[in-house]
Formats: structure tokens, sequence, C-alpha cells
């Protein structure tokens, strides 16, 4: 609801449009007095607009919050920030109260500030990632495990298939080369493990991630995505990134290809390679108070059925696959890629479609968050 003076009917209209928004929106005038609530606001400060009419900001949040310090950023810098995972659990707002945060200047009213809150649960997006590489971990103890215990033995088992070939009768013959054909299958995923137990440290470099999208697009309509339609939506000013050139490709070409298999053989299949600039996305580094930035948002976008909601918080474990023949280790693997490089991954899906969104730092002469990797 507005809190300030009667509104004109074009302002009256937008004001429609901000009470749509199923998020939280509020306007924070050059005073500190809130002179803007939706109705959603409403809800989640438990407050009318006449009681938040009268009142600042720091009366609703926890002493000390870092909203307040957002808030005098912004208008400072006159650039909006998106902040992750913000805890503003209270007696008032309530507990395990956590928030994504976008906080932004409004041009044509100096010193006034607009915040949009995205309400989150505990276990976040952000405490996802940590979740995935955790696994990540326990797979890379598990593939040390598998290659010394079971290759050695497979490769015993494939060698005594193959010499029992030659004397077995013709009807048998089929069953050697069955016991030849998983073994051969079950090392192949082993090979596939064995990734995981790549601890040495990334050889990284500035990569011009379109460059990078070209060379996967192009493999992409060379290949599976033949018959997939695939566009660009590019930002040409975009810093190089700081990462492993091959490895980039690895993630890439495995996300397309998932897109490509999201799409099936529909005629209308598109999929939408996309990259732009996002200023003030932060998170906190595990193990210390320091925050990256990563503001270098790449995504792969398709227009496919969408991911089953209840595969969605673990869809990068591994072993987890929607492919009746999939192994489970691709979105895995990409999220160790991802985690490696400082960054992270995540997935929205509706049944409209999927979107992949990886959120890396820049390039600079001294790289900020190296070493930081997990």
């Amino acid at each position: 609801m507005n809190i300030a003076s009667p509104q004109p009917e074009a302002e009256a209209a937008a004001q429609i449009v901000l009470n749509t928004i199923r998020r939280p929106v509020i306007m924070i005038g050059p005073s500190g007095l809130i002179v803007y609530a939706n109705a959603d606001a409403e809800d989640f400060f438990r407050s009318s607009a006449s009681m938040l009419a009268r009142a600042t900001l720091a009366k609703f949040l926890p002493f000390g919050s870092p909203i307040l310090t957002l808030v005098d950023q912004v208008r400072e810098r006159a650039a909006p920030v998106n902040e992750y995972r913000v805890d503003i659990s209270s007696p008032r707002l309530g507990i395990e109260r956590v928030v994504d945060l976008y906080v932004a200047p409004v041009p044509e009213l100096p010193g006034s500030v607009v915040i949009m809150f995205q309400e989150r649960s505990m276990a976040d997006k952000i405490d996802r990632q940590m979740t995935h590489r955790g696994a990540a971990r326990s797979v890379t103890g598990l593939a040390a495990m598998l290659a010394h215990e079971i290759k050695n033995p497979l490769s015993g088992i494939r060698g005594a298939a193959q010499l029992l070939e030659t004397v077995v009768s013709d009807e048998d013959r089929s069953l050697t080369r069955l016991i030849t054909d998983e073994t051969d299958r079950i090392v192949s995923l082993v090979d596939r493990m064995e990734v995981f137990s790549d601890e040495r440290p990334i050889d990284r470099h500035p990569v011009n991630i379109h460059v990078v999208l070209d060379h996967v697009k192009a493999i992409a309509r060379n290949g599976f995505g033949s018959k997939i339609k695939i566009f660009e939506d590019y930002d040409p000013s975009l810093p190089p990134v700081y990462a492993n050139r091959d490895q980039l490709v690895q993630v890439f070409l495995n996300l397309i290809k998932n897109a490509a298999e999201a799409t099936g053989n529909s005629p209308s299949a598109e999929i939408t390679l996309s990259t732009a600039f996002r200023p003030g996305i932060r998170v906190s580094v595990a193990g210390s108070q320091d925050r990256v930035s990563l503001p270098l948002e790449f995504c792969v976008h398709d227009n496919g059925p969408g991911v089953p909601e209840d595969l969605l918080p673990i869809l990068f474990d591994p072993f987890i696959t929607t492919k009746p023949n999939g192994s489970g280790l691709g979105l895995a693997l990409v999220a160790k890629i991802v985690g490696e490089h400082g960054g992270i991954i995540e997935c929205d899906s509706t049944t409209r479609g999927t979107t992949f969104r990886i959120l890396m730092p820049a390039w600079k002469e001294t790289p900020v968050g190296e070493g930081n990797a997990s």
C-alpha cells in the first residue's frame, strides 16, 4: 500500500503492479522513514501501512543488521546491490528468517532506496552449494577406493571371459561377450568417477566466456543439437572470467547436452545462452567472514518440460538423474568444477523450461578470492 500522498493515475497503476509482485517491496526515504510498502511487505513486517509510515526500517530489524549498511552503501554509490542469505531473525519478524536482498537507488527521488526481499529457509541455495561440494568430496573418496578395489579384479574377469570365448560353443559365446561388455561398462563408470579424485590446483587464466560458448555451440550444432535452435543473449562488454578454459568447456557442454535431451525431438525446441554482469552479488567464503563478489552470470535456458520439483534440492548430488541410462555424475561434476572456481550454480525450473545459472568471479590482475575455492 502507498504510504505517501495520493497518487496520479499512472502511479496508482504502478502501485497495483507492485502489489501483484509476490515479494515484499519497500521504499526508504531520505529521512530513513518507510515511505512505501506493497501488500506483501505489510504481511512480511507484520504491520499495517499506517504503522510502517511512522517507523524507520531499523525498528523492524535486529540490532546491527547489515541491511542498514547496505542502504547507506547504495545511497553513496548510487548503484544497486544484491546480497544473499541475510539473517533478519528477531522476535518481531520471527525466528529463522533469512532473506536475499535487492537494494537499488531511485534516481528520480534522490536519497530514496527501494528494497526487495526474497525469503529463504535456513537451508538456502548457498548452503546447498556447500552440500553439493561435500557430496562431491564423498565421491572423491569412493572413486579412489573403486579404482583400486574394483578395476583390477575387473581386468581379470574380462581377461578370463575372453579366454573362455575361444573354447566355448557358439551358444555360450553370447554369455562371455555379455560378461566382457558389462565389465567394460563398470570400468567406464569408475573412470568417470575418478575425475572427482583429481585434487590438483586448477591452472587458471583470464578466459573470454563468449569464445568458450561459441566453441561449445559449434560442437552441439554438429552433433547432438543439430536440430535445436540455439540463441544467444550476450553482454559484449563482459570482462574475462578467471578460469580454466577446458573445464569451462566441459561444464557448458554438459549443460547444453542436458538441455538438448530435455527438449527431446520437439520441433519447437530452443536453447538460449546468455551472459550478464550483475554487480553487487556476493556470497560468503567458507571458514571466514569474507564475502566474494560474483558479478559474472552465465545461463543455459531450455524450453523443455522442466525438472521434477522433488529433484531440485538434490539435483547436483552424485547419482541423481532423470535419464533411464544416466549415471547421475554429470551435474555433480559441473557443481564440483564451478565450486573449485569459487562460483556457484543454481537451477530454476518450471513446466515451461529450465535455467541453469552460474555465478563466477571476474578476472583481475590480482584475482580476488584465489585460494578460496573449495
